[in-house]
């Protein structure tokens, strides 16, 4: 499925063009300030970028500068955004790398269009299989080279994510995280055998050693689902995200490397459902803001699942089925956790 990251302060349109273009078949992200899109670029490649020409703080034309900047963004397919009254910038940002221009106003046909004729020019296939994609959040897989990769051990793949999360590690932060109850000479024999093993799964080059340190080597760029996450969490919580792209957020939450059962994973769960349980309120304040208080029940419930003594999430959940006139309201009144509960 194509990427796209489409970057405009108005939300009409950003709804307008995520919409489009979901339909059309893409994944798409957003983002109405274009600095916050250059933070998201860290940890999410799109295939093709769209941005308006007039935003403020930074222009269409910075951003893409910026964008050009890094080497892995300076073929990135960049459709500008304009309208009638800008097109005197239109030359500038071709001259600058932008590869077309869509004048406002546009149809769908006019979008999809544009967009197509970019993708199938850089060879989308080809792109698309050549990156590496690490994925967490209620799984525990890596695509590298448009394949699951099948590891050697489990343990190798845990290797994998402990890199991910601590960039840099010697070899005995490595062996005590993974193997915390085995002695020093032991843990470390173990680190090296499972180290052999990631680089089987992957490749010799996969991890790199520097002054007894070890890291993922610079060449697997992954996407980590984890970091876009959280670096979405940090625009929910500046009240950059709107409730539909909330709740798309909330949606992508699940249990970090199920199955792993080291310290280090357990603090990342910890981590992860601290931030879940900050989303869940803002979705559900999202949703009572918006009239809905069925679903902000339904967040309330999933922020019990998690905590089952959040004060907050109690009375939240027993004000909006009230609300409603569900009768449960009386027994999330009383703390009772029933949780076979469906809203819908």
């Amino acid at each position: 499925m194509p990427r796209i990251l489409v970057v405009d302060d108005d939300a009409a349109i950003v709804k307008l063009v995520s919409v489009i273009l979901s339909r059309a078949g893409h994944e798409v992200r957003a983002s109405n300030h274009p600095v916050e899109a250059l933070d998201l670029l860290k940890v999410f490649t799109p295939d093709l970028i769209i941005s308006d020409v007039v935003m403020p703080y930074m222009t269409g034309l910075e951003f893409l500068e910026q964008v050009r900047d890094h080497d892995h963004l300076a073929a990135m397919p960049f459709i500008l955004l304009s309208s009638h009254a800008e097109r005197s910038d239109v030359r500038r940002g071709m001259n600058l790398g932008a590869d077309d221009y869509l004048p406002k106003p546009f149809t769908p046909a006019d979008l999809t269009t544009a967009v197509d004729a970019r993708l199938r020019r850089i060879g989308l296939n080809v792109q698309a299989d050549s990156g590496t994609q690490a994925r967490a959040l209620g799984t525990a897989q890596v695509i590298w080279q448009g394949q699951q990769v099948s590891w050697v051990s489990r343990k190798a793949l845990e290797l994998f994510f402990y890199l991910l999360e601590h960039r840099e590690v010697t070899s005995w932060e490595a062996a005590e995280a993974l193997w915390p109850e085995k002695d020093e000479s032991r843990a470390s024999s173990l680190f090296h055998t499972t180290l052999h093993r990631l680089r089987k799964s992957l490749n010799n080059d996969a991890v790199i050693s520097q002054n007894r340190k070890y890291a993922l080597a610079d060449g697997l760029k992954p996407e980590y689902d984890v970091q876009r996450y959280e670096l979405l969490a940090g625009q929910a919580d500046a009240g950059s995200l709107g409730y539909e792209e909330l709740k798309e957020l909330v949606s992508q939450y699940g249990t970090f490397l199920p199955g792993a059962d080291s310290p280090w994973v357990d603090d990342v769960r910890a981590r992860l459902e601290q931030t879940q349980m900050n989303l869940l309120g803002l979705a559900a304040q999202a949703a009572t803001g918006a009239g809905k208080p069925r679903e902000a029940a339904q967040y309330h419930q999933k922020a019990l699942s998690i905590d089952p003594m959040s004060e907050q999430d109690w009375q939240g959940l027993a004000r909006a089925l009230d609300t409603i006139g569900d009768p449960r309201a009386r027994l999330a009144a009383q703390r009772e956790a029933w949780w076979a509960v469906d809203f819908d």
